[in-house]
């Protein structure tokens, strides 16, 4: 098992040559993506060490602000999109707070989801708004599992990174099939050699499983399509505009969302 503060030469490390690969690239948009990184993977990393009041504020932030996004991708009311991140923050107390009882707090945030539009009366778009919603509230609570995991879950988040990075730079070189129609973009060659890299840098930092090896190699490629539906659904290129170079947060952690949901299914 690894801890945080091994964790950090290899952050450093990893940050140093992403830096030195966006300058000879001379690319605008990495390098504004790898300013992005240096002033996240800190703060990142940050929250981790100071251990789980630390990640629960993360994990916190995250949710509200993922929440939000997604929110607005499925265009939903402010209230709907207010009780989704109210039901989403609870889970991730919960989680904290009271471990074990994760389960029945999903269970009170749904019932509060649908009381927004049940009592709005919206018989026109209340469906919709009560499953998207829904899917919001399951698809982002997974975030309450980074306290529980610790340094597994930090690993878990390099790991996904550097493969998507990885995958990124391949499709683009090699080329071939087609992923899926969701994401023409990505190719078969780029998500074997990301899975491949993620693979190399568990087993490099001692995490290496059956669990978290199909969390990265399955799990992080169908959490990125997953997102790719949605934004797809709502005609929409990224989930937001205000992260430099990156659109949203949702648009970053979406590979690890379900990375992280596949990994608790199997342990």
């Amino acid at each position: 098992m690894t801890d945080v503060a091994s964790l950090a030469p290899f952050l450093g490390g990893a940050l140093a040559v992403g830096g030195v690969a966006a300058a000879l690239s001379r690319r605008r948009e990495l390098l504004i993506r790898w300013c992005c990184w240096a002033v996240g993977v800190p703060l990142v990393a940050g929250a981790f060490w100071w251990g789980t009041p630390g990640v629960t504020l993360l994990a916190l932030v995250v949710a509200v602000v993922a929440a939000l996004e997604f929110g607005g991708l499925m265009r939903l009311s402010l209230p709907d999109r207010v009780v989704l991140a109210v039901a989403v923050s609870g889970v991730v107390l919960t989680s904290w707070l009271a471990p074990g009882q994760e389960v029945r707090a999903v269970a009170v945030g749904a019932l509060a989801i649908a009381a927004v539009p049940l009592l709005a009366g919206d018989s026109a778009h209340g469906l919709r708004r009560l499953g998207a919603g829904l899917l919001g509230l399951v698809w982002l609570s997974v975030l309450a599992a980074l306290a529980p995991l610790g340094a597994t879950a930090l690993v878990l988040f390099i790991a996904v990174s550097v493969g998507d990075i990885v995958a990124y730079f391949t499709g683009q070189q090699v080329g071939g099939p087609k992923l899926s129609p969701l994401s023409p973009a990505k190719r078969w060659s780029g998500t074997l050699a990301g899975a491949a890299a993620a693979l190399g840098v568990l087993a490099a930092l001692s995490e290496l499983s059956w669990p978290t090896a199909v969390a990265v190699a399955v799990g992080a490629p169908a959490g990125d399509l997953l997102e790719s539906m949605v934004k797809r659904g709502a005609r929409a290129k990224d989930s937001a505009h205000w992260l430099a170079g990156s659109g949203g947060l949702l648009d970053r952690i979406d590979s690890l969302l379900l990375a992280l949901a596949v990994l608790l299914l199997l342990r």
